[in-house]
């Protein structure tokens, strides 16, 4: 099996501009990029007040990670904890922490904390199942 993260290497990050991997992130100081992650081309990524992205986690294409919203006026630090994988087109919102080996579903609203190895999806989302303890599988 081949792995994905082979030839990783941190990407450089720049205030508001897209990085080679057609990804952005305003408030650039806020963000906590952790060994060996995989983002996907199109995600906006807002660390205002805080984003920590930890080891080998994984997030799709046109994602959007948010600590502040000006919407509801909510802030608060986001957390993707190791392992976990964020499926594309999927919104996570401020104070969020997705536990480790959790996974979101694509096109999912995440506005409440995801418990490690919980698989969710929906707007908003809810759980649908759990992974096994290695990751590999999952079940209702």
């Amino acid at each position: 099996m081949e792995d994905r993260f082979e030839n990783w290497q941190y990407p450089e990050v720049e205030e508001g501009k897209p990085t080679k991997y057609n990804w952005v992130v305003q408030n650039k100081d806020g963000l906590r990029l952790r060994y060996r992650t995989d983002i996907g081309a199109f995600t906006y990524i807002n660390a205002k007040h805080g984003v920590t992205i930890e080891d080998e986690v994984q997030v799709g294409s046109h994602c959007s990670i948010y600590s502040v919203s000006t919407i509801d006026g909510k802030s608060g630090p986001v957390v993707l904890k190791k392992g976990c994988r964020i499926g594309t087109h999927s919104t996570v919102m401020p104070g969020v922490t997705v536990g480790e080996n959790a996974v979101v579903g694509a096109h999912s609203f995440v506005n409440r904390d995801v418990a490690d190895g919980a698989v969710v999806a929906g707007v908003p989302a809810k759980g649908i199942g759990r992974r096994s303890a290695d990751g590999a599988d999952w079940h209702r």
